[in-house]
């Protein structure tokens, strides 16, 4: 039943204003971040970008650029990942090593991320960090402003309750 609109409150109620526990705005702000300053890095202007595959499907990326012909996924994730997020990237990086190898000139394949603990089971000793650069996918760590981290930091609270 609808309420009749004398019967609902003139001024909403600061609960109904705040986002969802689970609200990824400020992580995907924070990779747009990300994307600009591996971009300065690197030379290249990275865009979201949705490539068509032959059959038709398509596949979406964090970041593309034609010249220098570069793939990057940006995760921005601040600590040490839990296994479905480890899984996350690793798919992310599936999807690099996959639409890369489509590629003419193979463009360079880089999985950003914004913290050095978020990076390293990429980075060290691991069966799937070894694939990662046998697949010749960089990992690149992208060191974001002290209170985006901090803003990312506390969305994370928010999502693990």
């Amino acid at each position: 039943m609808i309420e009749p609109e004398a019967a609902r409150p003139a001024v909403a109620y600061e609960e109904d204003l705040t986002l969802p526990p689970g609200d990824s705005t400020t992580q995907r702000e924070a990779e747009a971040v990300i994307l600009a300053i591996l971009g300065e890095r690197l030379g290249a202007k990275l865009t979201p970008t949705r490539i068509q595959l032959a059959d038709q499907t398509r596949v979406e990326v964090d970041g593309a650029s034609e010249d220098p012909p570069i793939l990057c996924e940006a995760w921005a994730h601040q600590g040490p990942p839990k296994s479905a997020q480890r899984n996350k990237v690793l798919t992310d990086a599936l999807k690099l090593a996959f639409v890369g190898s489509l590629r003419t000139p193979r463009p360079r394949l880089v999985l950003a991320l914004s913290d050095l603990e978020a990076a390293k089971p990429f980075t060290g000793k691991s069966w799937y960090a070894h694939a990662l650069r046998e697949l010749g996918i960089e990992v690149m760590v992208v060191e974001l402003p002290a209170d985006l981290r901090e803003r990312i930091r506390q969305a994370q609270v928010k999502q693990y309750r």
